[in-house]
Order: C-alpha cells, then structure tokens, then sequence
C-alpha cells in the first residue's frame, strides 16, 4: 500500500512507533486517579489515615496508652497506597513487552494499534475521553473506574509537530479530562 504522506497530514492521519515502558503506563494510572471514583476514595482513605495516625500520634505523646498497630501499619497502608500504581504498571508492561514494537494510528474514525503479535482498532466511542501529560496522550473508557485505557507516549511521534496535530484530532473526537 502506497501513502500519499501529504494527502494523510490533511486527513488528519498521525502515526506512532513505539516500545512501552513502565512509566507510559504509571503515567496513565495516576492521571487516571485523578478523575475516577477509585481515586477519590483513595484520596478520602488517605485523609481518614492521616488523622488517625495522628490521633494515635497525640496519644502516645499525651502519656496515655500506647496502641502500637496504627503507629505501625498506618504508615505501611500508606506507602501500600502508594507502591501499588508502580506494581500495576510492571505488571502491564510485561504483558505489553510481550508484544514487542508497537505502532498506532490515529484518525478520525479512530485508532489502530499493531504489534508484531496483532492488530487492534478502537473507535472512538470505546475511549471517548482524553488526558494529556508531558509524555503521553492516554485514552480511557467512559465508565466510571475507567478501566480500559490507552497510552500513546509522545516519543513515539516522528515529528515534535505531529503532537499539535493528534491534539487537533483527540480535541475533534474526544473529551478532554
């Protein structure tokens, strides 16, 4: 198949060719944590910690009894808490490294993601919203947890001028979160 490159720059046709890492997908998880319902809890749990560590903290220090499970394992949920997006993202970078080079398509009818094991096409209805980082576009579902998502990591551009253009082409066909 022969591509006109500038026939397809005026469709609104961008490709990437790219290995995942471990921080495309820790990037995705933790924007993700900032719009789902999971996220929100996690930020009330870590608030309702942190108060009663301290509550536990102020009685240890006030010279009444000493309750020495919340002094010690509220600080372990915490760093839990924490830890888990890096786990999850290793654990989606090993299924994704098994696939090998990744290169994707993004047009206006959507996009088309082929691996040296397969080929996947999402319309946009599937992932209709849209989170921008410093580096990577991530799609995700429009349930509330989010729980499919897809990272386009902005190495992958051949051109630094092609971010503006999958810019226009997300903007045109998806929510911005």
């Amino acid at each position: 198949m022969v591509m006109d490159m500038g026939r397809d720059a005026e469709q609104g046709v961008v490709e990437l060719a790219y290995q995942p890492v471990a921080g495309d997908f820790a990037g995705a998880l933790r924007e993700r944590k900032r719009f789902n319902r999971a996220g929100k809890l996690q930020r009330w749990a870590l608030g309702f910690i942190a108060v009663a560590f301290l509550f536990a903290v102020a009685s240890a220090l006030a010279g009444g009894h000493v309750d020495w499970f919340p002094l010690i394992y509220l600080p372990l949920v915490v760093g839990l808490l924490f830890l888990v997006p890096r786990l999850q993202a290793r654990a989606f970078l090993k299924i994704a490294a098994r696939n090998g080079r990744y290169r994707a398509t993004v047009t206006d009818a959507g996009l088309t993601t082929t691996t040296d094991n397969s080929t996947t096409s999402v319309k946009w209805a599937a992932q209709p919203r849209y989170r921008e980082t410093k580096d990577a576009f991530v799609l995700y579902s429009d349930d509330k947890n989010a729980t499919c998502f897809t990272v386009l990591p902005k190495r992958g551009l051949a051109d630094p001028a092609d971010a503006d253009r999958l810019r226009e082409i997300l903007d045109r066909n998806l929510t911005r979160v």
